[in-house]
């Protein structure tokens, strides 16, 4: 799963895909920033809602398909797949370095 990945982001997806979600929140820093399905998620308190929240509704895990790092900016395609509609999908992860943690994620399409 490395392919280059810096560590917050293997620890990231990690965490995610196997439920260990200290794991995945201990990747980002404390005022980070998550933005998913068009909802924005603040600091790591509401970061572990989000990751709690999208497992248990979509038992969802994510196989990584490519990276491209740019500096700070590390943009991950992945194949998603689980219990939502369309289930695999491809989607993009777009991080943003703090420190050598996640301050920022948009995921889309």
């Amino acid at each position: 799963m490395t392919r280059s990945l810096p560590e917050a982001i293997q620890r990231y997806f990690s965490g995610k895909n196997s439920g260990d979600f200290d794991k995945a929140t201990a990747a980002f820093t404390s005022n980070a920033v998550v933005v998913d399905e068009r909802n924005t998620y603040s600091a790591r308190r509401a970061i572990r809602t989000w990751l709690e929240e999208t497992s248990r509704k979509y038992n969802d895990t994510t196989e990584i398909e490519s990276v491209v790092l740019d500096g700070e900016t590390v943009r991950v395609s992945g194949r998603v797949s689980g219990s939502f509609p369309g289930s695999p999908a491809t989607l993009q992860f777009n991080f943003v370095l703090d420190g050598g943690l996640i301050g920022r994620l948009e995921i889309g399409t």
